[in-house]
């Protein structure tokens, strides 16, 4: 089927993905690969974890599962390839096909939610783990850790995870925050944390430097502008700029972006229920102002006293 797995497209810390063809010589798929040797057994169980999980639910954003080590291939790739791999491939990113993404992950969550009969975290949402179809309709994939509450968490991003995941205090809002996060990437075109020597929360490097949040960190950089009025100059260039500007919907940026400013609250209890983040994007539900101003002082950050914000 994969012709010795002749055509990878993908590869996690224990699995690899190789595309194949069934029988019909039409029909592609993804085959994952368990990758031998001492993270064997781990790939085994989060292979396991998944299964359980993909068989028992049915929802358009969410991967299906097609047969043992056997999913529907994606011929878009994943979010990361388009968002964080150089401006022609974000150029071909507009803001509709953005928009869209950012409902079709809001509506998989809330049905993981609040719509299955067992309640179901995800735990790692992220563009790497956002598939794309030939429409660029976003379908949420690797659900290897959402019943594996008990490894270690701290091994992802920490830019993409909710604070309260590094002490394993988990709960459907852990989802919300990382939900926001990856909004402002959608906006933002780019990591929400690259430092001035060129890191980022996703490149694995590190600085020793103190790093300059009110420049370096996307939402607040995105905040700060839009509360300032210049929301649009600090959007991802590449869908906002030239020709491709007339089709940017500033009130939509602006929406998407208040948003993401609730859902990445510091404070678990000031987030929204991805119900209620589908209901505001969607516009049936009206949006509060945003929640977060920063000030920052130096390499401190300070968040004014009447609201709740991020704590660094």
């Amino acid at each position: 089927m994969t012709d010795d797995f002749g055509c990878m497209v993908g590869r996690g810390g224990s699995m690899a993905v190789g595309k194949g063809v069934l029988d019909d010589g039409i029909m592609a798929v993804a085959v994952k690969r368990i990758i031998c040797g001492d993270e064997s057994a781990v790939g085994v169980a989060e292979f396991l974890s998944e299964t359980t999980i993909v068989a028992s639910v049915h929802h358009y954003a969410l991967v299906g599962l097609l047969g043992y080590l056997l999913y529907p291939f994606f011929e878009n790739r994943s979010l990361d390839w388009w968002l964080f791999a150089g401006e022609e491939r974000r150029r071909r990113l507009p803001w509709a096909a953005r928009h869209h993404i950012a409902v079709d992950v809001a509506r998989a969550l809330a049905y993981l939610h609040h719509e299955c009969k067992s309640h179901i975290l995800h735990l790692d949402i992220k563009p790497a783990n956002i598939l794309l179809d030939g429409d660029f309709r976003a379908h949420v994939s690797d659900f290897g850790i959402s019943m594996s509450i008990g490894r270690d968490l701290t091994s992802g991003h920490p830019g993409d995870m909710a604070p309260e995941m590094l002490v394993n205090a988990l709960s459907a809002m852990s989802d919300v925050y990382s939900y926001g996060m990856m909004l402002f990437e959608l906006v933002g075109g780019r990591w929400n944390f690259v430092s001035a020597t060129g890191g980022s929360s996703g490149s694995g490097s590190s600085s020793v430097e103190a790093p300059d949040f009110a420049k370096e960190f996307l939402p607040c950089v995105l905040q700060e502008r839009m509360l300032e009025g210049g929301l649009m100059e600090v959007v991802d260039a590449a869908m906002a700029g030239g020709e491709a500007a007339a089709a940017v919907d500033e009130e939509e940026v602006k929406m998407v972006v208040k948003v993401a400013s609730w859902c990445m609250q510091h404070g678990r209890d000031m987030r929204p229920s991805m119900t209620e983040v589908v209901d505001m994007l969607e516009g049936r539900a009206p949006i509060p102002p945003p929640p977060v101003r920063a000030e920052f002082l130096g390499d401190t950050l300070l968040v004014s006293s009447t609201r709740t914000g991020l704590s660094l």
